[in-house]
């Protein structure tokens, strides 16, 4: 699956309905881009971490960052 960068759709993004859903599609466009200059997949570190967020301590949450991200061990390639 590949992520089209916001410059291919600039016309479009001038509608997106509200102004909050513009601020969310610009965090998810950030997060997308942070984890792509970190070399994360993004749908990969999307899907674990909507899964982990839920049991997930407060106090470590820095965890669950992009350049922090661990994939679980059962995600890893074996060698």
């Amino acid at each position: 699956m590949r992520l089209c960068r916001a410059p291919h759709k600039r016309k479009n993004f001038l509608f997106v309905g509200t102004d909050h859903a513009g601020e969310n599609l610009a965090g998810l466009y950030s997060l997308i881009a942070t984890c792509e200059v970190n070399g994360v997949n993004p749908v990969a570190y999307l899907a674990d971490v909507l899964l982990r967020v839920q049991t997930h301590t407060a106090s470590r949450i820095d965890e669950l960052l992009p350049h922090r991200w661990k994939p679980p061990p059962e995600a890893q390639p074996s060698a």
